[in-house]
């Protein structure tokens, strides 16, 4: 790969990075306002489920149009790996922003108000988590915002490197079409 292919590589996966980071931050925002309406949950993880499929459409945009139909597997993982690098930097920015300054403790208290409920909370004595409920949310109150932030980004990352190898792999093609 010449260095200018690298450089249009790069380009191209850092504005990929971009809409789905925005694809993220709509589901982070959509599971936020599903601790009120349960809809806006569903909504969230069908947007999380769907980013690998953009993912892959973005990565063959990317072969049809920049690379005239042709992308081997190692130039279609680069470009995947660095597509969820560039858009896990800024979802973990996202993030940083919405803990640190938005949230308020809005998280906590939906997590509390739930458990307060009869109903949710006669469910829990009956699986006997009422302690590592109370646990979790103690531990989660005692967090940073910049370790949920560093957190996601280590994580997305993660799923960049192993969701890039399917993507890569169907996504890849030697000949024009």
């Amino acid at each position: 790969m010449s260095p200018e292919e690298y450089r249009q590589l790069k380009a191209f996966a850092r504005i990929d990075g971009v809409l789905l980071a925005l694809m993220w931050t709509a589901s982070f925002a959509c599971c936020i306002n599903g601790l009120v309406s349960p809809m806006f949950s569903f909504v969230g993880m069908l947007i999380a489920i769907f980013s690998p499929f953009f993912a892959a459409m973005r990565l063959v945009k990317f072969r049809d149009k920049a690379r005239d139909g042709v992308i081997s597997f190692r130039r279609g993982y680069a470009y995947t790996v660095l597509m969820f690098f560039y858009a896990a930097i800024l979802f973990a920015l996202a993030q940083l922003i919405y803990f640190q300054f938005i949230d308020q403790g809005y998280i906590m208290s939906s997590m509390t108000m739930m458990m307060s409920d009869e109903t949710n909370r006669k469910i829990m004595e009956t699986y006997g988590m009422t302690d590592t409920f109370r646990q979790a949310i103690d531990q989660m109150s005692q967090t940073r915002p910049i370790d949920y932030a560093l957190s996601y980004l280590s994580i997305n990352i993660f799923i960049g490197f192993i969701l890039g190898l399917p993507i890569a792999a169907i996504s890849r093609r030697s000949v024009r079409a």
